[in-house]
C-alpha cells in the first residue's frame, strides 16, 4: 500500500491456532521520530465479541474504517467475507476513503484478512496475518514459534510482537491482546 513518505505504523499480529484465534497489536503512538503515546489500544472486538479488528497507520482514519467495518459486519450480518469486500470495495472507490493512510487486519472464527484501501484483500494461507511498521518481525516470530514450540495462539501472538518490539522502534512492549475461541 502507497503510504506518505516517512509514514511509520504500529505492529498487529493476528495468530489462529487450535481452534483459538489471538490477536496481538503494540501501544506505541508515533508522530515522525516522537513517540507520544505508549498504551494506545488498537485492537478490538466487534459484532458481539465474534470478530477481531486491529490497525496499523493514522489513527484518525483507523477509527474512520473501524465504523465503516462495523457498519458492514452488521449490515451482512457477521458474514465477515463478505464486509470485508465491500468495506474494500468502498475503499478503494470513494473519494475521501482512498485518503486515509491504515491497514486493517480482521479475524473470526474462520478467516483471517488484511484489508487496504488500494482494494487488496490478502487470506494467509497458514493463518498468521500481521501489519505495520513491525509487521514482517512479528510475522517471522509467530511463524517460527508456530512450527518450533507448543504455545497456544494467544501466547503466540504476544511472544512474536515482544520479540518485533525488540526490533522495530516503531513498535513497544506495551501489548494488548483479544482472543476469540
Amino acid at each position: 500500500m502507497k503510504m506518505r513518505k516517512g509514514f511509520h505504523g504500529t505492529t498487529i499480529i493476528g495468530v489462529r491456532k487450535d481452534g483459538k484465534v489471538a490477536m496481538a497489536g503494540d501501544g506505541q503512538v508515533s508522530l515522525g521520530e516522537t513517540v507520544m503515546k505508549q498504551r494506545a489500544k488498537k485492537i478490538r472486538k466487534i459484532y458481539d465479541d465474534r470478530i477481531l479488528t486491529g490497525f496499523a497507520g493514522a489513527s484518525a482514519d483507523a477509527l474512520t474504517l473501524f465504523e465503516k467495518f462495523e457498519a458492514k459486519c452488521e449490515q451482512y450480518k457477521g458474514n465477515l467475507t463478505r464486509a470485508v469486500v465491500e468495506l474494500a470495495k468502498e475503499w478503494r472507490t470513494d473519494k475521501v476513503l482512498r485518503r486515509l493512510e491504515a491497514l486493517l487486519v480482521v479475524m473470526d472464527s474462520e478467516h483471517s484478512f488484511m484489508v487496504s484501501g488500494t482494494g487488496e484483500i490478502i487470506e494467509p494461507d497458514d493463518g498468521i496475518v500481521a501489519i505495520g511498521s513491525g509487521g514482517g518481525f512479528a510475522l517471522a516470530a509467530a511463524r517460527a514459534l508456530m512450527r518450533h514450540s507448543n504455545l497456544d495462539a494467544r501466547s503466540i501472538a504476544e511472544e512474536s510482537l515482544r520479540i518485533a518490539s525488540q526490533i522495530c522502534i516503531y513498535t513497544n512492549d506495551q501489548i494488548t491482546v483479544e482472543v476469540l475461541g
